[in-house]
């Protein structure tokens, strides 16, 4: 069932639209130590209803400036692991405590350097914070599923075409997401994340159910949409 909470519920029904993923890495020609922020403003300005950030000092940053509901997560990387969003419970706390309402986390069934499916993480950041609430990050049905089951809040396909079951995918299943909407939205917010690059293909996921639609580097990461744009013309040409 959808938390009963009446807080939480405020924060979550609120979420009806777009919300903007603003996140830049050092590595990433606009990275100045200012960029989320202003990605934030542009967001709050134009009307979306939320933000996704990465990392305490960012997601600090941008609640300072944005009054909207964040969805937080940290990116760790540790070795070769695959699971890299908010692997542990110090990062879950570390978002909770830099501002997000929302908490986002890898819920695959891939394994963490602890030995545990990442989604078994659910359980301790439920129990050690209850007041925020949880994003589960999937990759497919079964794991969007059991997500589910484990009492997350939110779920949404961002991990599609990233983990080793979908790597062969570059657009998302839309016939699986319309079925996670289907079977799940009477007991989570069902929000569609990943590989949605057009205004259209953001109205066909509400149109599928979606509760919102979070996009990232279709607007805010605006090398990538240029390199889409000179791949395509450079493959004309030639």
């Amino acid at each position: 069932m959808k938390t009963a909470d009446e807080r939480k519920k405020a924060i979550l029904e609120s979420m009806k639209g777009l919300i903007v993923s603003c996140q830049v890495q050092p590595e990433d020609p606009i990275y100045t130590d200012n960029m989320v922020v202003k990605m934030a403003e542009a967001a709050q300005w134009a009307g979306a209803v939320g933000i996704r950030a990465n990392s305490p000092e960012q997601i600090k940053a941008i609640k300072n400036v944005v009054d909207l509901p964040l969805i937080g997560l940290y990116k760790i990387k540790r070795g070769d692991e695959e699971v890299f969003i908010t692997p542990t419970l110090e990062a879950a706390k570390q978002v909770w405590e830099a501002g997000a309402e929302i908490i986002a986390m890898d819920c695959t069934d891939r394994m963490t350097k602890e030995g545990r499916h990442a989604w078994e993480l659910v359980e301790d950041v439920k129990r050690e914070i209850p007041e925020a609430m949880i994003f589960a990050d999937v990759s497919t049905y079964d794991e969007a599923k059991k997500a589910v089951e484990l009492g997350v809040d939110i779920v949404a396909p961002t991990l599609f075409g990233y983990t080793e079951a979908t790597k062969h995918f570059e657009s998302q299943d839309m016939r699986a997401f319309a079925k996670m909407c289907r079977d799940f939205k009477d007991d989570v917010y069902v929000m569609m994340e990943g590989h949605i690059n057009t205004p259209e293909e953001a109205v066909k996921c509400l149109y599928l159910g979606a509760h919102a639609v979070v996009v990232g580097s279709a607007i805010t990461r605006p090398h990538l949409t240029a390199k889409r744009f000179t791949d395509l013309i450079s493959g004309y040409q030639e």
